[in-house]
């Protein structure tokens, strides 16, 4: 069969779809072969393509057998070797014989079969492709716009025409979106459905900063300075350890940015979270003070590097500050530096004789 048109038609298709030329092809060679096997009640067909010369033949495809049995290959329909010789006199018993049919001759049923397996391969590869695409992001950063607010979640927009929910409970606590608000997610996990994929995404994870990170920070995606360290209190403060592999680059510096433009970015796409920098060391006193801050750290005693305890000591005046607001500072801190940390002040330190 000869067919300009369907060779012109198969890049819009394949637009349409957002699949590549050659699935297109594939799926039409799918939906032909349901076609034949119903036009011409058999159990297997082939189709080849000759794109050079504009031309799709269909076969039919016989095993040829002396006698009917049920032990024979069942892929195939069986036609006995007298028949098979009168459409090819040189045929054998186990060949495959082929016949050309022309789809053009297909009637109702046949052509139902060909655009329903046409159809459902169709989706399966474009479901496949946007599985794949997605898989990609997964545990990584994706721009979303919100189309609508529910009581208990976000739906986004994710591209590729496929939405996804943001639960509140994934959301952060200051987080106020609206119809047309463009956010960023973290995409911790992607599942193949029987639908379509299914993309879950987080704003509470803490590789959300990190990915923030490596996105508004140049030094970070180019690996001048690491992330070593991270905690976070989703929506209300987070503590990263950040060390540089350049002498002459401030990681700090580097990270705040000139009139603080950097953290700044990020804070504001963290819905206002807090963002408490500090400087990674290889020494474990200044590690551990460093991790303290914004207290300050009089000395850090009593370290036992198998079992990564220790114990810092700091002014009267920094206790509250050292420990934080329920606590949260040291947790955050033992979090990121991953040193179990007891704090005392000079007068305990001094009341309970600790030396330091």
């Amino acid at each position: 069969m000869i067919s300009k048109e369907f060779f012109k038609n198969v890049d819009d298709v394949a637009e349409e779809w957002e699949l590549s030329r050659e699935q297109v092809l594939e799926a039409f060679s799918q939906g032909m072969i349901a076609g034949c096997k119903k036009a011409h009640d058999v159990r297997s067909c082939r189709v080849e393509i000759k794109e050079e010369k504009n031309e799709i033949l269909v076969y039919t495809q016989h095993l040829v057998v002396e006698a009917y049995s049920i032990d024979v290959d069942k892929t195939y329909t069986q036609m006995l070797l007298e028949d098979a010789k009168k459409i090819n006199s040189r045929v054998k018993v186990g060949t495959v014989l082929e016949q050309k049919i022309d789809p053009k001759d297909f009637g109702l049923f046949a052509v139902r079969d060909f655009k329903s397996r046409l159809h459902e391969t169709l989706t399966t590869m474009k479901k496949e492709n946007l599985y794949q695409h997605f898989k990609a992001y997964e545990n990584e950063m994706l721009n979303a716009r919100v189309i609508d607010v529910a009581d208990d979640h976000y739906r986004l927009d994710i591209g590729k025409d496929l939405t996804t929910l943001l639960p509140k409970k994934e959301a952060l606590p200051k987080d106020n979106f609206h119809v047309g608000d463009h956010i960023r997610v973290y995409v911790s996990d992607v599942e193949l459905k029987t639908k379509w994929p299914k993309v879950f995404v987080s704003r509470t994870h803490p590789s959300l900063i990190i990915r923030l990170l490596e996105n508004l920070i140049p030094e970070i995606k180019d690996g001048t300075i690491e992330v070593m360290g991270i905690s976070r209190d989703a929506g209300d403060r987070s503590k990263i350890g950040v060390k540089s592999n350049e002498p002459k680059v401030d990681p700090i510096g580097a990270c705040v940015g000139e009139g603080g433009s950097r953290i700044r970015e990020i804070v504001k796409a963290l819905s206002d979270e807090k963002i408490d920098l500090f400087r990674w060391s290889d020494n474990e006193r200044e590690l551990i003070a460093n991790a303290l801050q914004p207290a300050q750290v009089i000395a850090v005693t009593q370290l036992n590097p198998k079992e990564k305890t220790a114990m810092a000591i700091v002014p009267d005046d920094q206790l509250s500050l050292a420990i934080g607001k329920l606590g949260q500072n040291v947790k955050l801190a033992v979090q990121a530096c991953g040193w179990s940390i007891d704090i005392k002040s000079e007068t305990m330190a001094e009341n309970e004789g600790i030396l330091y």
